[in-house]
């Protein structure tokens, strides 16, 4: 089941928010290529685990996810080889995003719970919160060689600022311990948002990131459109989404419980904090800023690819 499930994950697609995901290539095919690679199935077995998988054969359906770009496809490939190179060598690989915000209250959360019968929960009857309403911000880390979550959950904004402090969470508290003496850090994130590649705040902060841990930061961008490919998005927010479905989000207290609860068969662990500090946004980089950043690009598509090493191994070349 894990060789056909690793055989497919570069094709698998949907909704980030639900488990049920889809793949386009048959059953004869993919019973094919794991024949080659000698593990001899039939197609009626490969359906039969991809049902187990949560998967469905979706036909000849096209999914809309905006305009493709050309390289789309060689970029899924360039991050596939990259990642697969750092977990090879035992390097840290991460998953990084945040997951849409959620109100802070007694409102309506998708979904359905086993409760007496006609017994509900009971909620607000409308959704329209004011801009007084706490927001939470649950900005993950999904750890992709040892199948763990790091889930900050923040108060105030989300930035550039806020997505390097969470990562940096992470580090402080759990990487450096699972990873002594990494030197280098792998970073697969989407196109846009707080960790977006145009974004300039957050290429400052990884900045700061690398020169306080002397670490070598390699980032990934998916390409526009596309960032439910990101492991973190079916293998972390899904469950979390799954965890606490039909369950008001009361206070963040509430939120940080249901979070650290989720685990899955497969092993998953979370760790989940609240962070209350202030992310002030429309916070202006300057072109001067920005040159202090030891930022290397790649060959291929260097706006999506690009490693920002730390100043003081720098200076030691």
């Amino acid at each position: 089941m894990d060789r056909l499930e690793a055989s497919i994950e570069e094709q698998t697609r949907g909704d980030p928010e639900s488990p049920l995901r889809w793949i386009c290539k048959s059953t004869r095919t993919i019973a094919q290529t794991l024949t080659r690679g000698k593990h001899p199935v039939s197609h009626t077995k490969v359906a039969q685990i991809l049902h187990d998988l949560g998967y469905s054969l979706q036909g000849k359906r096209k999914t809309e996810e905006g305009r493709d770009h050309p390289d789309r496809d060689a970029q899924f490939r360039h991050i596939s080889t990259t990642v697969k190179r750092y977990l090879a060598c035992g390097w840290p690989v991460i998953s990084v995003d945040t997951k849409k915000k959620e109100l802070i209250g007694n409102y309506n959360n998708v979904g359905q719970q086993w409760r007496p019968t006609k017994q509900p929960r009971k909620v607000q009857g409308h959704d329209f919160p004011g801009p007084d309403i706490p927001r939470a911000y649950p900005y993950g880390i999904y750890d992709i060689g040892r199948n763990s979550g790091f889930v900050n959950i923040g108060t105030d904004h989300d930035t550039g600022a806020f997505a390097v402090a969470s990562i940096r969470g992470w580090w402080r508290q759990e990487g450096k311990r699972l990873y002594p003496g990494a030197k280098t850090l792998l970073i697969t994130a989407d196109g846009g948002g707080s960790n977006g590649w145009r974004l300039r705040l957050w290429k400052v902060e990884l900045q700061k990131l690398a020169d306080e841990f002397s670490l070598s930061l390699s980032i990934r961008h998916f390409p526009p459109g596309t960032n439910k490919w990101n492991k973190i998005e079916h293998r972390l927010f899904s469950f979390i989404s799954s965890n606490w479905r039909g369950e008001p989000l009361r206070d963040y207290e509430t939120i940080v419980n249901l979070i650290a609860e989720t685990t899955t068969a497969k092993g998953l662990t979370v760790t989940c904090r609240l962070d209350r500090r202030k992310y002030p946004t429309g916070r202006k980089v300057t072109a001067e800023e920005m040159k202090l950043v030891n930022l290397h690009p790649d060959k291929f598509h260097g706006e999506w690819n690009y490693v920002i090493k730390p100043h003081r191994l720098s200076k030691r070349r």
